[in-house]
């Protein structure tokens, strides 16, 4: 890592990369002055397929907002119609029902519209990440964001599963292989059950978790079990089989206090409350993700790739981590600023996957993004939507 670092900064290096990068996009736009009216020309003679019936396939969505606005306001007012009398919540100890909840809210199904559910991403969450996590909560209430799409709730998650399931037969009706949703699969705090859930400081201020191994162990002991004796848990083998990678999903841009060097604590070291930096984070995923792809691979079962949000924000040194562990990333925002990290990701063809309208809310506005460049460039890049419900007003 540390010779990565020096290279990035190293002033002949640099020049050659962007050079290379230059000579690249040239390369590219004189392609395309020489044969777009062929291209065009072999594209008008596919039959049956134009642009709103071609496949499309999204590389990047988070399944807690898979679902656009009008979605998720439907099946809430459907919820208010039918389920009504169903226990969804438990409030200092009393359960109360679905008619109960929105009656201390004051609110009928004829009052809510996309407007007073909210969740739509605007102009106050520009590199305000606290404000676009609270964009989850719907008309700001967080106990719905628990009832509707959550999985660690009084139902047990039955709403979220329908709407996830509603939305994936929405993308199979328009022609489009279902998307891999993104589940944010982190520990809970115990490994007797194994589900999506949040960061170790989370856990730790909680006093949840006494440090970072604990972390470590709920994440993947269940799946070394799973692995050895799938038998006796055929729920989590069964899921295991639809699993292609995993992800790490968080604000880049929070400062981190720490330098991953081998100066380190251990995990079993790690009691601080603060959470380890960046490289820390990918290295031991990346770590018992290799040991445990070893022993699926021997068992026949398939294996699993590192495929986490990298270079949206935050320091340059996550996309040197990245690129040392990744399969692919998500989001890449930051390797404009960087040529000779650039030029790597275009040879080792590490895969990007790049969601231009999510940014434009977040961290970058839609004019900038170097999606356009990074292609004509020759980067392996996809299109990604990330969180229809926040940045989208159709499928």
């Amino acid at each position: 890592m540390n010779f990565l670092m020096a290279l990035i900064i190293n002033g002949p290096i640099k020049s050659f990369c962007y050079r290379r990068l230059q000579y690249l996009s040239s390369k590219f736009q004189m392609h395309v002055l020489l044969n777009e009216m062929k291209e065009l020309a072999a594209q008008k003679k596919v039959p049956h397929r134009d642009f709103y019936n071609i496949r499309k396939v999204d590389t990047h969505i988070h399944a807690s907002s898979c679902m656009n606005q009008k979605h998720l306001l439907r099946f809430i007012k459907r919820a208010m119609k039918k389920h009504l009398d169903e226990i969804v919540h438990v409030e200092k100890g009393k359960e109360q029902t679905l008619k109960e909840v929105f009656e201390t809210m004051n609110l009928t199904a004829y009052d809510l519209s996309v407007d007073t559910l909210d969740v739509h991403a605007d102009r106050n969450t520009f590199h305000r990440f606290d404000k676009f996590n609270a964009k989850y909560n719907p008309i700001g209430e967080s106990i719905l964001r628990e009832i509707f799409i959550k999985t660690d709730n009084r139902v047990s998650g039955k709403y979220f599963a329908h709407i996830i399931k509603v939305s994936g037969a929405g993308t199979l009706r328009v022609d489009a292989p279902c998307p891999p949703p993104s589940m944010e699969p982190m520990p809970p705090p115990s490994h007797s059950e194994w589900g999506p859930s949040s960061c170790s400081d989370v856990y730790r201020t909680k006093k949840q978790l006494a440090n970072f191994q604990e972390m470590l162990e709920n994440i993947f002991l269940p799946l070394y079990e799973a692995t050895i004796h799938p038998a006796q848990h055929p729920e989590l083998h069964l899921f295991l089989e639809h699993v292609d990678g995993f992800d790490s999903v968080d604000d880049e841009s929070k400062p981190e206090h720490h330098i991953f060097n081998l100066d380190s604590p251990l995990p079993g070291n790690w009691v601080e409350e603060d959470n380890p930096p960046y490289s820390y984070y990918l290295y031991y995923m990346y770590a018992n993700m290799t040991v445990l792809n070893h022993l699926r691979r021997k068992r026949g079962f398939h294996t699993f790739v590192l495929r986490p949000h990298c270079g949206e924000a935050g320091p340059i040194h996550h996309l040197v981590s990245g690129f040392m562990v990744s399969e692919n990333i998500s989001h890449g925002l930051l390797l404009r600023k960087a040529p000779v990290l650039q030029y790597l990701y275009y040879l080792a063809q590490i895969g990007i996957a790049m969601s231009p309208l999510s940014n434009n809310s977040l961290f970058l506005s839609y004019h900038r993004n170097p999606l356009p460049e990074y292609l004509s460039r020759g980067l392996m890049v996809s299109l990604s939507t990330d969180d229809p419900l926040q940045f989208h007003f159709t499928k």
